[in-house]
């Protein structure tokens, strides 16, 4: 080998042994990166992993194969901005000052994005904000329409290289409206499945399968960053969580405690740390603000309400809650209605019983609940189906989980069940104690027509 090969062959293997050394000093030494994607208005069940093979989620379902699936993570309300508000703040919805809808989040809430922040990672919003004027703990804000995914892999692409990430990637897919053709194969009426609150007939499936198709392009937006991930050589060491922000929007779903309303989906992926399994620890969104800080080595404020699941990370059999609580607060109608569930049992006080149980305005104007009134008036849905339109409700009720999974038979006011009714009544009315909850004064009046969904003057 003569002098000048000698000296390139020197070069090349100091280089690469360099090279080989820093790269595992600062895999050694990185903090993990997270990206929690979530969804728009889409029922816990409609994924692959939780029984629906009726949509084309490849994507997620990866992330499923891969990783955590949890059965029985839940939000503190079924209600799109103060579910988003309550997540990054790990606090409950009536605790942040933006309990209702389309409330701004004041600004001294704190956000886990910003102690993230203040360890060294880089955070950004790609999609929908929804939380109010914008907020300095996220360096970047990226929009998005009409999907709100059209900039997730931007948002990854764009990150510093020297600075561990948090991304918040938030579709506005479901949400409605629902056009045809969303996708280059949508998916077909006869191919979706109704559950047995709705009536099975041609509007309701048409307006399903518009739905399944906007699931369908969010799991394709999924893919894309997946697959940059890699590109990247990020994909070991970055936690994913995959969840929703609250139920389908239709009736007896979006804006109800039942599990049809506050249950999500949620999944997590994380190749360097988390070997693939199931949990059945109890979850609540509020958990993910201390879990992520945890995780990132970050501070965990003072002013959180949640439980860190780290525990359970280590240990897919470990609990770390008894009991999930939930909110309904105003959502284009006036109401109250407070929540706790454990693995047996769901317990519902509703503050203002004299109201029906309408599903948000834009639900009340789409197909399958105008062809529900017309069925309704014509004494054609059966008694699960006509629950929306009920003007005077039980002031509480009681379903047992287990034997009920769509909490279709209220137990309140069986004496049988009249000790487990009393304790839930107990864990509601100190949790309402220890959270400083309180029915308001003045609430907030109905912005809609009930029946119609039109704005009321």
């Amino acid at each position: 080998m003569n002098l000048f090969k000698y000296r390139v062959s020197l070069y090349l293997a100091i280089v690469f042994i360099t090279s080989a050394c820093t790269t595992q000093q600062t895999k050694e030494n990185s903090h993990p990166n997270f990206i929690v994607f979530i969804a728009d208005d889409a029922a816990w069940n409609d994924f692959g992993p939780y029984g629906n093979t009726h949509i084309k989620t490849p994507h997620i379902n990866k992330l499923a194969e891969d990783g955590i699936i949890f059965t029985n993570a839940f939000l503190t309300t079924s209600s799109c901005s103060p579910s988003r508000c309550s997540i990054l703040t790990g606090r409950y919805p009536h605790s942040t000052g933006a309990q209702e809808l389309h409330m701004p989040l004041p600004a001294n809430q704190v956000l886990f994005a910003g102690e993230l922040q203040k360890a060294g990672y880089f955070t950004a919003v790609a999609g929908k904000y929804h939380i109010g004027p914008k907020r300095s703990e996220f360096d970047t804000i990226y929009g998005g329409s009409p999907s709100g995914c059209e900039h997730w892999v931007e948002a990854l692409q764009n990150r510093p290289k020297n600075k561990p990430f948090f991304l918040w990637m938030a579709a506005i897919d479901p949400h409605r409206n629902y056009f045809p053709n969303t996708i280059t194969e949508p998916h077909l009426p006869n191919e979706v499945i109704v559950p047995d609150y709705l009536p099975d007939n041609d509007s309701t499936r048409k307006d399903l399968a518009l739905y399944y198709d906007e699931i369908a392009r969010l799991d394709s937006f999924i893919g894309k960053v997946l697959d940059e991930l890699t590109i990247q050589g990020e994909e070991e060491n970055t936690m994913i969580l995959f969840m929703t922000d609250n139920g389908r929007p239709f009736p007896r779903a979006k804006t109800r405690l039942y599990d049809s309303g506050i249950k999500t989906p949620f999944i997590i992926r994380w190749p360097e740390k988390l070997k693939k399994g199931t949990v059945d620890a109890l979850i609540s969104s509020i958990d993910i603000a201390p879990t992520l800080c945890e995780l990132a080595g970050a501070d965990i404020p003072a002013s959180f309400q949640g439980e860190s699941f780290a525990p359970v990370l280590e240990n897919y059999s470990a609990q770390t809650r008894n009991y999930i609580a939930a909110e309904h607060n105003w959502h284009d109608y006036q109401a109250h209605e407070r929540a706790v569930r454990n693995k047996q049992y769901l317990y519902i006080r509703n503050a203002f019983p004299h109201l029906n149980a309408s599903p948000p305005a834009d639900a009340v104007s789409s197909i399958t609940y105008q062809e529900m009134i017309k069925l309704y008036h014509a004494g054609e849905l059966n008694e699960y189906q006509q629950d929306c339109f009920k003007e005077y409700r039980p002031a509480e009720e009681l379903y047992d989980v287990v034997s009920d999974p769509n909490q279709f038979k209220n137990l309140a006011e069986i004496p049988e069940y009249k000790q487990a009714l009393g304790e839930m009544r107990t864990l509601l009315d100190e949790w309402i104690e220890k959270y400083g909850d309180r029915i308001p004064e003045n609430p907030t009046p109905d912005k809609f027509d009930r029946w119609t969904g039109k704005r009321l003057n």
